[in-house]
């Protein structure tokens, strides 16, 4: 495509992502400065749209950025009034008693909250306090600029190009109403995209970042809202399970969060790593419903939303470099996820904190473009560094050795961080990464799942319908393959193309034909959740942001 003439717009901080890190950033630079220009791009049609978390909120970032919080309405209503976590078999269950967890895991103090509607919340302080906010505002591709030393840095980004019609190239072609968007640039830009975020993806290969640290590793977590009858829930009631419907070969585990006596978020995620391509992920989420414990609760109740997103589970070990020349990662951009506690949105904060306060240091002393270092040692020395540490071997003891070894080793090994400060097993490993531990197919039989009821239990494409999630059909894929003929020519004879079931949202299809089968994407139901960034295991499929404002539109999640 030949160069696009674009109009440029330059701020001191531009902020890529209007989650918890991405708004606490932008509140921070503004609390510390108001003279200071910040913009903030979202890609979703309204702030809170893309936000999707389970979740129960530990306050820590936002007294640190807030303190008044309360005064000033934030959306926290609900504090946890019991804890429970179960080891499921396949008809009963078996609790772990509260007196045996290690202290970090108690969640008396934190809050059962929708994390879209905490954004939203958010996103009102930072207007209130001067801070530009563009939703629906899709940043497509860097804008390269260069430090004092000649060398390359992030100077900016693409927003708002719509148009792009498909051609048969990897990129797309402008159309008749091609709008090229601008250049929004920055003397320094924060991506605070979320998990496998693009840009963020772009810059860690770009400079390297990842290179001393283990590969990062994930999960899918999938989510739904239900309205239930009097009685089967409480405010601020929250359940953990782990076991069952999984095997050994694949790890995870389910929630159940009190959001009101009427309301529960019903949730399950799967660690990425699993072996057998066969496992259909969403399958075992819809099976998780059927157990006792949780069919009591949901049964005669109604699912209102539905939702899937990836999550970082590397911890301390995969943690990469945080800042490079003219930007930094923040939040789960980077992965700051406390695998065993089920919590990033509280070191997505603080992380957002602590970039926002190097940042405006360094504009003060006349520096941009150059690498913000201060920030990446407060994030390891800090708060967010000991979280991580304390929890670092839990992620790879239970990828290893399998689910009593986490509950087990794991254990004892927090238990060491919280006593002692150190762990009794040094830094465990985490090995390959998630694509890298698909089997093929040869080595394991295909799962029979169950047929969905209709009552608690739902097709695919029946949830997604309750997402919210929209795509203009006429753009290009944003789901792109770096060699079309993989799926059918080496995915499917090897590993039975797991993406026909690793995905939650049931874009990818193996469409048998006349000729042959063919591999169909269905773009338009993504729900952007990334696991096919992740999981593939060719490592052909590449994420990319389609047109702002398009994807989920989730409500309350």
């Amino acid at each position: 495509m030949a160069q696009v003439e674009r109009e440029s717009m330059d701020y001191d901080v531009v902020i890529v992502g209007a989650g918890p890190a991405g708004l606490s950033a932008a509140i921070r630079l503004k609390q510390l400065d108001p003279d200071l220009s910040v913009v903030l791009l979202e890609k979703g049609s309204e702030i809170g749209a893309h936000i999707l978390s389970g979740a129960v909120l530990d306050p820590v970032g936002l007294n640190a950025l807030i303190p008044d919080w309360k005064d000033k309405g934030a959306p926290l209503d609900t504090p946890v009034t019991s804890d429970a976590f179960y080891v499921l078999g396949e008809g009963g269950r078996v609790r772990i008693p509260n007196r045996v967890m290690p202290p970090l895991m108690d969640n008396h103090g934190n809050y059962v909250v929708s994390m879209g509607n905490v954004c939203r919340w958010l996103g009102q302080q930072a207007e209130a306090l001067g801070v530009e906010i563009f939703t629906g505002m899709s940043c497509s591709e860097p804008v390269w600029g260069e430090t004092a030393d000649g060398l390359p840095r992030l100077a900016g980004v693409v927003a708002g190009e719509f148009g792009k019609v498909p051609d048969g190239s990897f990129d797309g072609a402008p159309g008749p109403s091609y709008e090229p968007g601008m250049e929004i640039r920055g003397k320094y830009v924060f991506l605070a995209e979320g998990v496998r975020g693009s840009l963020s993806q772009q810059m860690i290969a770009r400079f390297n970042l990842a290179a001393a640290q283990e590969p990062q590793k994930y999960g899918l977590g999938m989510k739904e809202l239900w309205t239930l009858p009097e009685g089967r829930i409480k405010a601020g009631q929250v359940i953990h399970t782990m076991g069952w419907p999984l095997d050994r070969s694949a790890g995870g585990g389910g929630f159940i969060y009190g959001l009101s006596d009427t309301e529960a978020y019903v949730g399950f995620v799967v660690h990425l790593n699993y072996r057998n391509p066969y496992l259909y992920p969403y399958g075992e989420f819809q099976r998780f419903k059927h157990h006792p414990l949780v069919s009591e609760i949901l049964s005669g109740g109604k699912r209102t939303a539905y939702g899937a997103r990836a999550i970082n589970e590397g911890g301390w070990q995969s943690l990469p470099q945080l800042a490079f020349p003219g930007g930094a990662l923040l939040g789960c951009a980077a992965g700051m996820v406390n695998v065993p506690r089920i919590k990033g949105n509280h070191n997505a904060m603080l992380s957002g904190l602590h970039a926002a306060e190097v940042a405006q240091a360094a504009i003060s002393m006349g520096r941009e473009g150059d690498v913000l270092e201060d920030y990446d040692a407060v994030v390891r020395a800090g708060a967010i560094g000991r979280d991580l540490r304390a929890v670092a071997n839990v992620k790879p003891l239970w990828s290893r050795y399998g689910l009593m070894a986490s509950l087990g080793v794991g254990g004892l090994d927090m238990w060491t961080q919280t006593l002692l400060n150190r762990s009794l097993f040094g830094s465990i490993s985490h090995g390959k990464t998630d694509a890298e531990s698909t089997e093929p197919a040869a080595r394991h039989k295909p799962i029979a799942y169950p047929k969905p009821d209709g009552k608690l239990s739902f097709d695919r494409l029946t949830n997604v319908a309750f997402s919210g999630t929209n795509h203009d059909e006429s753009q290009p894929s944003h789901l792109k393959l770096k060699d079309p003929t993989i799926p059918i020519a080496r995915n499917l004879p090897l590993y039975a193309e797991p993406a026909q079931r690793y995905c939650p949202a049931g874009v990818y299809e193996v469409v048998e034909e006349p000729t042959g089968p063919r591999f169909q994407i269905n773009f338009q139901n993504c729900v952007h959740c990334k696991t096919c960034d992740i999981k593939d295991p060719s490592q052909n499929i590449v994420w990319t942001t389609p047109q702002g404002g398009d994807g989920p539109n989730y409500p309350n999640m």
